[in-house]
């Protein structure tokens, strides 16, 4: 049957389907019964229930930090893991790449846990990883794990050639030219280095945040681990007493400064760590605020909902940057390889958020707002049916109320359940209240559309007349009015 076309769902060649809710739910509590299990010290048995999450929601960064800050804690951060580690881990990391060669990805991620619960400071393992990420499309998992082999190693040409192509595929160029100097100052003589710093040079003034050598750590601290965005320039600061002296020396540092003298003070407080994080989104340094709010997620145990909420908010402003920076670059190059680039950020923002609402829905299953954020993401992803349902329960925000209906309607008819369709179309028309003229047009265009379509010819003219009688020029409105009278005439 004729109607018009709707806005085609997001797609991507690869990638972890969304989880079904059941799934996220089990996956949220085996999560905080880990989180449980570290307040207790019980570091083996939560590190069996992270694998679980981790692996069966490889694209979930929250999963993926109390994975790796738990094995810290075991280990007393010795930077090295188990006993013997180099000699038993090699059997996992076989295992990962066998499975991900066949596709098996939960078993592979399963294998890749088990290789980095012996050391989770293994650069190999975390690179295996890593490229698992990549082969899925979950990019800010790929960065986490590419982020902690730099903190073994930021100088390691291996690592950071691995991170540059990452950056460089997601759009980050100024980031991706930063690891790629790196490995030129390992390998002087690297082609690949020199023409990629040589290629991206032109890409890079896409970019507006500033060239950040420091990106995904790399400069070393005193004590040989890496320093972040929230540990430099705390040394000096963390024997700082109650003394006047010391308050007014506190008082005459930067904001930046302070907020770090107060972690150094109370590394546990919650408080401090979300004020630096507000300072450096401020400023745009969003690696900064992700670093600090990744420090705060560990320092609190994971289970600060304030901290993981903010995480997943930067999350999501991160993919939308990417998008930005590869909207900017289509614009500007019109090439085959930078639509692909456009095309794929637009992809991960919706995969970002919509990872997103599924565990805000799953953690408050009664608001309707977030089943609305929910519903959209999942139509956007061509996830029909979950959106119907996410959506039916958003029915009760009395604010959003015709908007809810005119998306319901959309999604019925993508399932060709005209008659539903049509009939929530005209609901979302009835339920419009002053300010939503734009709703009300669409439902009317969407539902004069169908009708006709459905032949349903005194309905069908009804909904556009109105809709010509507010505005003659929206779409094709009156083209679509001719077409009902010359279906009368031939009828």
């Amino acid at each position: 049957m004729a109607t018009d076309s709707q806005t085609a769902p997001l797609s991507a060649p690869r990638g972890p389907a969304p989880l079904a809710a059941s799934v996220r739910h089990r996956l949220t509590k085996t999560f905080e019964h880990a989180q449980r299990c570290v307040e207790k010290g019980d570091h083996e048995y939560a590190n069996e229930l992270y694998t679980q999450c981790v692996s069966e929601d490889p694209a979930n960064v929250v999963f993926l930090q109390a994975f790796l800050a738990n094995l810290h804690k075991k280990y007393n951060n010795n930077k090295k893991g188990a006993k013997l580690a180099a000699l038993k881990i090699k059997s996992h990391r076989s295992a990962m790449a066998k499975a991900a060669q066949q596709g098996l990805w939960m078993q592979a991620f399963t294998a890749g846990c088990g290789a980095l619960a012996l050391n989770p400071w293994d650069i190999q393992s975390l690179l295996a990883m890593a490229a698992a990420c990549n082969e899925l499309h979950v990019d800010e998992a790929q960065l986490s794990y590419l982020r902690r082999a730099l903190d073994v190693d930021g100088k390691d040409p291996v690592v950071n050639r691995q991170a540059a192509l990452a950056l460089q595929r997601m759009g980050q160029f100024d980031q991706s030219i930063a690891c790629w100097h790196r490995v030129e100052q390992a390998k002087p003589h690297d082609e690949e280095a020199q023409q990629a710093i040589r290629n991206l040079s032109v890409e890079r003034t896409i970019h507006r945040g500033g060239y950040d050598p420091a990106l995904l750590g790399g400069k070393p601290a005193t004590d040989g681990s890496p320093a972040t965005g929230a540990t430099m320039s705390v040394a000096r600061l963390s024997k700082g007493g109650e003394d006047t002296e010391e308050e007014a020396a506190e008082r005459a540092l930067s904001p930046e400064d302070r907020y770090k003298a107060q972690i150094a003070r109370d590394p546990a407080t919650a408080e401090a760590y979300l004020r630096l994080t507000d300072l450096y989104l401020h400023d745009a340094r969003l690696d900064d605020a992700q670093q600090t709010l990744e420090l705060a997620n560990q320092a609190t145990g994971g289970g600060n909902l304030q901290i993981r909420e903010r995480l997943e908010d930067l999350q999501v402003r991160h993919a939308a940057s990417q998008l930005a920076s590869a909207q900017k670059f289509f614009e500007s190059q019109k090439t085959p390889e930078a639509k692909q680039l456009f095309e794929r950020a637009r992809v991960q923002v919706n995969r970002v958020e919509l990872e997103v609402y599924a565990s805000r829905v799953d953690r408050d299953p009664h608001n309707p707002r977030l089943q609305f954020e929910l519903g959209q993401r999942f139509k956007r992803a061509g996830k029909t049916k979950q959106a119907i349902t996410a959506l039916q329960a958003a029915r009760s925000d009395p604010k959003r109320k015709s908007l809810v209906l005119l998306e319901l309607g959309e999604c019925f008819q993508k399932i060709e359940q005209y008659k539903l369709a049509l009939s929530h179309y005209e609901q979302s028309i009835e339920a419009t209240e002053t300010g939503e003229e734009e709703v009300r047009k669409l439902a009317l265009y969407r539902a004069g559309v169908l009708a006709t379509g459905l032949r349903e010819l005194d309905r069908a003219e009804r909904h556009l007349a109105e809709l010509a009688g507010m505005d003659y020029g929206y779409r094709d409105v009156s083209d679509r009015l001719d077409k009902i009278a010359s279906l009368r005439n031939s009828g």
